[in-house]
């Protein structure tokens, strides 16, 4: 019997900006797929409970193998045949995970046997020309092996039985899968010297007209129809000396309200694009006002680290008064509290009012998000907010704090070197990366602070 296997586990949310290979794991309802999601991502991001279709949408997480990156798709059960509305959902959902992936897992329950489905489902995948592999799951014995020959009738030449559950057969399912993955597209050559933009938003915000306003011609289609953009389209463009690519995305619409057997959509896309973008250009819907949905998309963005300029579109239909504007910014910055420090310009994609203002907008705010400050200068101010405000003590002692430094920018990190990181107050926190901000003239940046424990320090 295989053992358990989990050394080759890694969480990687990034990757240096490379886009990863993506692999997606689907089978029918009730197989183990969100087990193994979770075993192989290493966070419990999908609800696994007893019960068939528990997974409805598609999950997703990055993870590494061996030094492997790649991102995982969770789908929901997989019914080739149901006409029943939710499960008809699913596959449509499982079918665009599939279309999405580079390397397919197909599990299936080796205690419950081969079922009619999985051969509907081995068919669809044959018309598919992914690379398959075959995952047999809970064989979580030996004296259970004998459960995997029925399945060698699906016509592959070599299943995988493994244990989703206690990680039995793992290490050789994806010591063989990483060597089928595709490499990780980096930047091309030179790409870095360019200020990379993804222009974000729910579907029909004026993402596409947006685009053909700043390259001044017709570079993506522009339809009323929302999902109109199926994938990511990059154009590198030049404006007042500087070097730009710009890349377009589909539509980031509800989960629930989306065709995807229409559509083709992808959300992977926007996920990857975030991945390999300087600036996000969040699209808010101006006649519309912000949305739930809308929310999430800049979640995505902020999440990611990127620098976020906020884009009120359709500024052209709204009639105005002297207290339009304050109005828009109390609602976005009360809905957007974490994007607080992001700059709010309102324009019109279709007649081009202040698009080009963005550029001036976009320049001041991509120096602070490349600004490094000096370790001395940085520990010298530091050191007076600690003094202005000292931090709570830990265990009845000075939680102290010993040194800082500026390790990275895009965004700019600083870890504090503390004697309990865990004792850190969230407020405590903000604290900290306010005062930054505000010394260091980081207003329209991101900001990550981390705290690291002192090497040598005593509890």
């Amino acid at each position: 019997m295989r053992k358990a296997h989990s050394e080759g586990l890694k969480s990687d949310a990034c990757a240096g900006g490379a886009v990863k290979p993506v692999i997606a794991i689907i089978g029918r309802p009730n197989v183990g797929k969100s087990t193994l999601f979770n075993r192989l991502s290493e966070h419990k991001r999908a609800i696994v409970i007893d019960e068939p279709g528990a997974t409805r949408d598609r999950n997703y997480a990055d993870a590494s193998w061996r030094g492997r990156t790649f991102t995982i798709i969770d789908t929901g059960g997989f019914e080739p045949a149901s006409k029943e509305k939710i499960l008809a959902q699913m596959r449509e959902q499982a079918v665009i995970a599939v279309e999405e992936a580079d390397v397919v897992l197909f599990v299936m329950d080796g205690r419950e046997g081969l079922m009619p489905s999985d051969r509907e489902i081995t068919d669809l995948l044959r018309r598919s020309r992914k690379k398959v592999y075959y995952v047999v799951n809970k064989i979580d014995s030996p004296r259970q092996e004998s459960l995997v020959h029925e399945f060698y009738s699906l016509g592959s030449d070599r299943l995988f039985p493994v244990s989703a559950e206690h990680g039995l057969g793992i290490g050789e399912l994806m010591d063989t899968v990483i060597e089928d993955l595709p490499p990780a597209v980096l930047p091309e050559e030179g790409a870095e010297e360019r200020i990379k933009i993804a222009v974000i938003g729910r579907p029909n915000t004026g993402k596409s007209s947006l685009i053909n306003k700043i390259l001044g011609y017709e570079r993506t289609i522009v339809n009323p129809m929302p999902g109109t953009t199926r994938d990511t389209i990059d154009t590198p463009f030049e404006l007042n000396g500087r070097h730009y690519l710009l890349i377009d995305t589909a539509g980031i619409r509800r989960k629930s309200r989306i065709s995807l057997t229409l559509e083709k959509y992808s959300i992977i896309e926007a996920l990857k694009t975030l991945e390999r973008c300087d600036v996000a250009l969040i699209l808010i819907d101006a006649v519309e006002g912000v949305a739930e949905q809308d929310v999430k998309i800049a979640g995505l963005a902020f999440e990611k680290g990127v620098l976020c300029i906020l884009l009120v579109n359709k500024w052209d239909l709204i009639e105005k008064d002297n207290s339009t504007v304050g109005t828009y910014v109390k609602a976005i910055k009360e809905h957007l509290k974490y994007l607080d420090f992001a700059p709010i310009l309102f324009i019109s994609a279709m007649t081009g009012q202040r698009v080009m203002n963005i550029f001036d907008t976009l320049q001041e705010a991509y120096a602070q998000y490349t600004k490094r400050i000096r370790t001395s200068e940085l520990n010298r101010s530091v050191r007076q907010f600690l003094d202005a405000n000292p931090p709570p003590r830990y265990r009845n002692k000075p939680n102290v704090f010993s040194y800082t430094t500026q390790t990275s920018v895009k965004p700019p990190t600083f870890v504090f070197f503390v004697r309990e990181p865990r004792a850190v107050h969230f407020s405590y926190r903000r604290y900290l990366t306010n005062r930054i901000r505000e010394t260091f003239g980081f207003e329209h940046s991101p900001i990550r602070v981390i705290f690291r424990k002192k090497s040598g320090s005593s509890r």
